[in-house]
């Protein structure tokens, strides 16, 4: 029996779990949230013409991602922090994307162990990078990342510094959280979440185990994080790692063609069109807005991914109609993970399919190689 019929019932769900900070956390963007509500409006205003009397008594949803088949093309974002929505919290999610058929990603800034991610599910998880101020660090995760056995390093370059959540800043979100009267209340007010934060292990950046000196605390390690981000960063850097990464490369928070070109000529596999959810920076184009410019400068030289703002399976189809060979989320399995944990997030990924697999029927699609046969419009108003 599903836990909820759709991604917005796990919001809901999430919501009532956890703590209002650390629900603000996930669920928020930057500045007035404008990019944020931008992602979810253009996906709303876009529409699919549906095609008739075509056979679609076998469907099929599958597909291929740098040479990989998959059951659905979804990919599970990279996400930080997600053990504090649930102990272990990147273990249970690449557990489940494994079980759905379909890809994880996960985050630098994870609170599991590349390592350990590795010893929970089969190779080949996606590890995404941030540069770094320190090639050393940069070098040293991408070679933990290869003898992890990871499928693909997906670099993440729209994050030269970090963004104004202004919910976290409101509610005193730090690592680790800050314990004023007001948070601690907070807290107390969700006893099983509090619970299972205290019985399970220790939250930290275990990627960074080391980098602050010996004895140090959360705060400590987060702070030298924040320090190793650097603006400096150029694409010198992002060709750096291609030249250091063996194996296919994804370049993550491409908004505009000229980049998309520029990430071609370093010698990347893929591009994931992105605006970081509208979490780091407020008043920039909708990721679909970006998409169709973007997969048609670029043609077949790469694969291009969609990021940001996939709500129901019919969103997944209209960007790959729009040009997409497979879409990231991330906020829709984040909202399952909070709510149950990894039954959680296998239920956001059967809600998604299942909803793909209707749309795919009711649009006359049997396959995903024929969605660029639908027209699509722009009003908001059209049937």
């Amino acid at each position: 029996m599903p836990l909820a019929l759709t991604i917005a019932d796990l919001r809901v769900q999430a919501r009532r779990r956890l703590p209002r900070a650390v629900f603000d956390f996930v669920d928020g963007g930057a500045g007035d949230e404008l990019t944020l509500r931008a992602n979810r409006d253009d996906l709303d205003a876009h529409r699919l013409t549906p095609r008739v009397l075509v056979d679609v008594s076998h469907r099929s949803q599958r597909t291929t991602i740098l040479g990989r088949e998959y059951r659905s093309p979804l990919v599970l974002a990279p996400a930080g922090l997600s053990g504090l929505l649930w102990p272990r919290g990147e273990c249970a999610a690449a557990r489940a994307a494994e079980e759905a058929g379909v890809e994880f990603c996960l985050t630098t800034m994870s609170t599991c162990t590349i390592e350990d991610v590795a010893a929970a599910r089969s190779p080949g998880f996606w590890f995404q990078l941030y540069l770094m101020r320190d090639r050393n660090i940069n070098r040293r995760l991408v070679e933990r990342a290869q003898a992890a056995g990871c499928g693909a390093l997906c670099l993440t370059v729209d994050v030269p510094i970090q963004g104004q959540r202004e919910r976290d800043i409101r509610n005193g979100f730090a690592l680790p959280p800050r314990l004023t009267p007001r948070t601690m209340l907070d807290f107390a007010a969700h006893p099983r979440w509090l619970l299972r934060m205290l019985v399970g292990p220790p939250l930290d950046l275990a990627n960074f185990r080391g980098l602050a000196p010996a004895g140090s605390k959360l705060a400590a390690t987060a702070r030298e994080i924040r320090n190793q981000f650097t603006a400096a960063a150029a694409w010198d850097d992002a060709a750096w790692v291609r030249s250091v990464w063996r194996g296919p490369l994804v370049i993550k928070g491409i908004l505009a063609p000229e980049d998309a070109h520029r990430a071609v000529a370093i010698g990347a596999d893929a591009i994931v069109v992105s605006n970081h959810g509208g979490r780091n920076i407020d008043g920039v184009v909708s990721s679909l807005s970006a998409l169709s410019p973007i997969a048609d400068a670029v043609g077949q030289r790469v694969e291009v991914y969609f990021d940001s703002g996939i709500r129901r399976g019919i969103d997944v189809l209209k960007a790959l109609h729009l040009g997409a060979r497979a879409c990231l989320v991330g906020r829709a399995y984040l909202y399952g993970l909070a709510a149950h944990g990894q039954r959680g997030v296998h239920d956001a990924l059967t809600i998604l399919q299942r909803e793909i697999d209707a749309a795919q029927a009711l649009l006359g699609m049997p396959d995903l190689s024929s969605g660029h046969e639908h027209a699509c419009r722009d009003d908001a108003t059209s049937a």
